[in-house]
């Protein structure tokens, strides 16, 4: 197997063994991966610009080993933006994604799924996403389908504007753009006190309960991915699974449709849900937390 080059922007990203096959069963190879990538990447960048990066790397394919890569190699083009952050015992220097020729040379490297952060390089400490990760018990979509809308109107409720993404796996993410203002602690904290109200009102197939052993069949609230450091996966990346699913932005509207579940879409139809524009203008109306901390309040 040779390599080819491809121009993106101002650079040249050198694609090495184009047709090593990464998803076995469907056929599907390194260049189709990195067509996908290029096709999606004006509605994905949005999603990964300035956010620090976990990315799950696959080198041999789905069905081999699975490395979850967090410090940038010095290998990489001097061209890939980095932030260097502070951990317990020393720093360590996430990749940044700004631009498509990073995206693509990622490819290269058979990352197959990015993950990010729910702040911004500038503002680490500072969250602008709040997310619920709705984790049924079994691969079950109606219940993640039920426990969206119930929580879709409990945000409501507090006037906190929500978006959808299916994961690609089995649940589903309600993500909240915040203003930026708070910290990881203060938001996690308020993100668990909406998901204990949630849970609340719904005991029999709702819980927070983080032992798995101790939910009894119950859909997970999960709002541990609004810690700090702590990663949600991108959207419209795609899922190292059989069928090549992709995680993709849907209307609340779609929610409704019984075809749409987690792993609905694929690197076949995702680029064309993408252009719906299933979230429209919701992200650029990041709220403060200080008047729906009241709201939950004066319900509970």
């Amino acid at each position: 197997m040779g390599s080819h080059r491809v121009r993106a922007g101002r650079h040249t990203v050198e694609i090495h063994r184009p047709e090593k096959v990464l998803f076995p069963d469907d056929g599907l190879t390194k260049q189709d991966l990195v067509d996908y990538y290029c096709r999606v990447a004006p509605f994905m960048l949005p999603q990964l610009r300035g956010r620090p990066l976990m990315l799950e790397r696959h080198p041999d394919g789905i069905g081999g080993p699975r490395f979850m890569q967090k410090q940038t190699p010095d290998s990489y083009p001097e061209w890939v933006r980095r932030v260097e952050v502070a951990k317990e015992g020393g720093t360590v220097t996430h990749t940044v994604c700004d631009n498509t020729a990073t995206l693509i040379h990622l490819v290269d490297q058979a990352c197959i799924t990015f993950h990010r952060w729910q702040s911004r390089v500038g503002r680490l400490e500072q969250p602008d996403r709040m997310v619920f990760d709705l984790d049924p018990a079994q691969d079950d979509f109606e219940s993640v389908r039920r426990a969206a809308q119930q929580l879709g109107e409990l945000l409501d409720q507090l006037q906190l504007p929500s978006v959808l993404l299916t994961t690609g796996s089995k649940g589903l993410h309600v993500i909240v753009p915040l203003a930026g203002g708070e910290g990881f602690d203060e938001v996690r904290d308020f993100a668990r006190e909406v998901a204990e109200t949630l849970a609340g009102r719904d005991p029999d197939r709702l819980t927070t309960e983080v032992r798995k052993r101790a939910r009894g069949g119950r859909l997970y609230l999960d709002v541990q991915r609004n810690a700090y450091a702590q990663t949600a996966v991108v959207p419209y990346s795609v899922r190292a699974r059989q069928g090549v699913p992709v995680a993709t932005p849907v209307s609340w509207e779609q929610l409704k449709d019984p075809d749409v579940t987690a792993h609905r879409w694929t690197v076949r139809d995702a680029v064309d849900q993408a252009g719906t524009k299933p979230w429209a203008d919701v992200l650029g109306r990041g709220r403060a937390l200080g008047p729906a901390r009241r709201r939950l309040t004066a319900l509970r």
